[in-house]
């Protein structure tokens, strides 16, 4: 199986150099390099196009949250991760609407870290539940504005709620296709087109629409 191709983006030296621990025993995944601050993370990202990029939210010169924005504008395949510890939660709201697919905590068991890795790899969600609960509670208290907008989910098709629906559950990829018998590229498929329609960054973004909207 092919290396995941994947760039750290973290300031703090001591972190860095835990991460080329983790990775140096770890086949499965291809550090290409490690950025310092924001700048460094949108230029590794141009100059190497990884598949996943682990993205620290508070660095010099240009935040995380700006840095996945201009990632994602230019590279929109490449996943982007947040990188944190449990005090930066707050902030990963921002991070999804820019475009982030997830989030690992810094002092995740390496076997999460490098799941969570895998995961993003395939373009499949993944978020902390705490996080989940206050990601809920932004999108529950932008409902009046929400609920003013005309309703995109009413441009989807039969096909793409059931996706949708199954998504929002949590369930991968993989999951989706076997519950509808369909292949995992049809799935993906359908996931990007539901994007477009609903106007949303991320399948994250999408699922948790889809929540504030009752379809589970």
């Amino acid at each position: 199986m092919e290396a995941i191709r994947m760039v750290l983006a973290e300031d703090d030296v001591r972190l860095q150099e835990a991460f080329r621990e983790i990775v140096e025993y770890e086949k499965s995944i291809d550090l290409l390099g490690i950025a310092s601050d924001g700048e460094q993370a949108v230029q590794m990202a141009m100059q190497f196009e990884p598949q996943v990029v682990l993205m620290d939210i508070q660095m010099p010169r240009l935040n995380g949250i700006e840095a996945t924005k201009r990632i994602k504008r230019a590279l929109p395949n490449v996943q982007v991760v947040i990188w944190t510890i449990f005090g930066d939660d707050q902030h990963v709201f921002e991070a999804i609407k820019a475009g982030a697919l997830g989030y690992l905590l810094k002092d995740s068991p390496v076997s999460e870290i490098i799941e969570g890795i895998h995961v993003a790899a395939r373009g499949e969600s993944l978020l902390h539940p705490a996080v989940a609960k206050r990601v809920i509670q932004e999108f529950q208290r932008m409902r009046s504005t929400v609920e003013k907008a005309p309703d995109l989910l009413c441009e989807l098709t039969a096909r793409e709620m059931e996706v949708l629906r199954l998504l929002a559950e949590g369930k991968r990829n993989r999951e989706i296709a076997a519950q509808l018998y369909l292949t995992e590229k049809t799935v993906k498929n359908y996931i990007t087109n539901i994007l477009f329609k609903l106007q949303v960054n991320s399948r994250t973004e999408a699922a948790l629409l889809a929540v504030q909207r009752g379809l589970i």
